[in-house]
C-alpha cells in the first residue's frame, strides 16, 4: 500500500490503532512515544515496529530537535498520526507531511477542545463523541476528518463515557481509513462560534462542594458525575472540621 505515515502514540488506544494500521499492510517509517513518567504502552508500540531501526523511534520531546526534524523530512511523509500524544507538534513539525499531521480527539469538535472532555461534556451539557481532525498549532482547532456522537446517559459518569468514548474513537479511525489511503478525504471546517476550550488546571475551578450552599439536586449530581473520573485527585470535594473529603458516585439503572 503506497502510503507513508509517522506515527506518535501513547496509551491502550494508539496500540489498538497501531495494530490496525499493521494489519492492513503499512508500517510506519518512524514511531514516537512518551517519555513521560505516567506514559502507558510506549514498550508496546515500539515492540510492534519493531521493524524500525533505534534512530527512527523519538522518545518524548526528541521529535522537536533540528536533527530529528531533518530526518521526518527525509522520509517523504504522507500524514503523522497522533493517537493521544501528550505533545504540542510545532509549525515546523505540522508542516512537513505532505498532507498534514492527524489527530484522534476525544470529543465532539468543535465542542470540548482541550482537556478532561468528558468532564466537560456532562458538566457544560455539551454534545459528546469522537472527531479525527488535522492538527494546527491552536489546540484541535483544525478542519475535521470524520467525528461521531455518542449519548451521554443519566447513569454516565466522566469515567464511564471515557471508556465508551475510547471505542467510538477506533470506529472513527477506522471507518476514515480508506479515504486517507486514497487521500479521498474530505476537510470540514470547525465552526468557532460553537467552540469549547478548557486547559488542564480548569477541572480545579469546579471541584469544591460547598456545605452551606442551597443548590438543586440535579445541578449538584451533575457536578458529581462530571467530577467522576479513574483519579480520586480529580473528584469533587468538601471540607469538614479541617478536612477534606473526596466524592465519586456510582449510578446504575434499574431494570
Amino acid at each position: 500500500m503506497d502510503i507513508r505515515l509517522a506515527y506518535a502514540g501513547d496509551r491502550k488506544i494508539a496500540v489498538d490503532i497501531l495494530e490496525f494500521i499493521l494489519k492492513k499492510g503499512v508500517e510506519p517509517k518512524a514511531l514516537m512515544v512518551s517519555s513521560k513518567k505516567k506514559a502507558s504502552h510506549d514498550q508496546e508500540l515500539i515492540d510492534l515496529c519493531d521493524h524500525l531501526e533505534d534512530s527512527k523511534i523519538l522518545r518524548g520531546n526528541e521529535f522537536k530537535k533540528d536533527t530529528n526534524i531533518d530526518g521526518l523530512r527525509g522520509l517523504d511523509l504522507d500524514y503523522i498520526i497522533s493517537i493521544h500524544f501528550p505533545y504540542i507538534y510545532p509549525r515546523s513539525v505540522l508542516n512537513l507531511p505532505s498532507h498534514g499531521v492527524i489527530n484522534l480527539h476525544p470529543a465532539y469538535l468543535p465542542y470540548n477542545r482541550g482537556w478532561h472532555t468528558p468532564t466537560w461534556a456532562i458538566y457544560d451539557g455539551t454534545p459528546y463523541g469522537a472527531t479525527l481532525h488535522f492538527m494546527e498549532e491552536d489546540l484541535d482547532s483544525g478542519d475535521m476528518i470524520n467525528r461521531e456522537r455518542l449519548e451521554k446517559k443519566p447513569e454516565d459518569t466522566a469515567h464511564t463515557l471515557y471508556q465508551k468514548v475510547l471505542k467510538l474513537e477506533k470506529k472513527v479511525f477506522e471507518d476514515s481509513w480508506n479515504d486517507l489511503v486514497d487521500f479521498e478525504y474530505e476537510r470540514k471546517p470547525q465552526d468557532p462560534q460553537k467552540s469549547t476550550k478548557h486547559t488542564k488546571s480548569d477541572i480545579k475551578k469546579i471541584q469544591r462542594i460547598d456545605l452551606d450552599e442551597k443548590v438543586e439536586a440535579e445541578k449538584l449530581l451533575t457536578k458529581l458525575r462530571a467530577l467522576t473520573t479513574d483519579k480520586r485527585s480529580e473528584a469533587a470535594y468538601f471540607q469538614k472540621d479541617g478536612k477534606k473529603y473526596r466524592v465519586q458516585i456510582d449510578i446504575k439503572k434499574e431494570d
